[in-house]
């Protein structure tokens, strides 16, 4: 089987990594470009197809191929309804955000649901265990840690604790991998705060509004633990200073 994988080349390598236990499969990469012969491959990972759907309407004339997308800020019917034409693609939606490629078990979003078995043969040959889910905007995982940032986010504004002490509050609380600050700065600040402003939208659920200090931390592109290590040592050169 002949893989094309297309996105940031960080999370194609953590793809790459995923599947590189099994033989018999030849894997590309390519940064999405439309002049990309796509047809000449048996199955395709689009990781940024969220950030940019476009080559959905060369996705959808390739009958019966298997096309992964990166679904999580937009669904599957979102991204379908503005493509003249049927969908002939095999089109399967997955959390590809950084950190979960390399989960044990997969979230997957069918667009359509009788074509279960194929997927589930898919995912045999890729060694993948996976867990079939609704096609909705932020998936299942993506839904319930962003909210837990967002909520950190609301904790540390008001003072009530620590960056460090909720972080480490929450991985020995939940048994979490890692606190939602860690995981924000993993994930990456834009995909958290695109992904629960998509939600927000979706659903107008409270749970997913944005606390002003996510927002801050996005429009200026920062992390949490590289921010607080340049405050400290901003601090540190004043005290010197003085």
């Amino acid at each position: 089987m002949k893989i094309l994988i297309t996105g940031e080349e960080n999370r194609a390598e953590e793809l790459r990594t995923r599947l590189s236990t099994i033989s018999d499969f030849e894997v590309d990469y390519s940064d999405g470009d439309e002049d990309e012969d796509f047809k000449e491959y048996d199955c395709i990972f689009d990781l940024n197809f969220d950030d940019d759907p476009s080559n959905l309407s060369v996705y959808a004339t390739m009958r019966d191929t298997p096309v992964f997308v990166n679904a999580v800020k937009l669904s599957l019917n979102e991204a379908t309804f503005v493509v003249e034409g049927k969908i002939k693609c095999q089109l399967f939606g997955i959390n590809a955000l950084p950190t979960f490629i390399g989960q044990p078990k997969w979230e997957v979003s069918l667009f359509r649901k009788f074509q279960t078995p194929e997927l589930e043969a898919l995912m045999k040959k890729f060694g993948i265990d996976y867990l079939p889910v609704e096609d909705r905007v932020g998936l299942v995982k993506p839904r319930i840690i962003f909210m837990i940032i967002n909520e950190a986010c609301y904790t540390l504004q008001e003072g009530t604790a620590s960056i460090e002490d909720i972080d480490t509050a929450m991985k020995l609380g939940t048994n979490y991998p890692f606190g939602p600050f860690e995981w924000c700065d993993k994930i990456g600040i834009t995909s958290v705060f695109e992904t629960l402003a998509a939600l927000y939208e979706d659903t107008k659920d409270e749970r997913y509004k944005i606390c002003p200090l996510l927002k801050a931390k996005y429009l200026r592109n920062e992390t949490f633990y590289k921010k607080k290590k340049e405050e400290k040592a901003t601090k540190e050169k004043e005290e010197d200073w003085f």
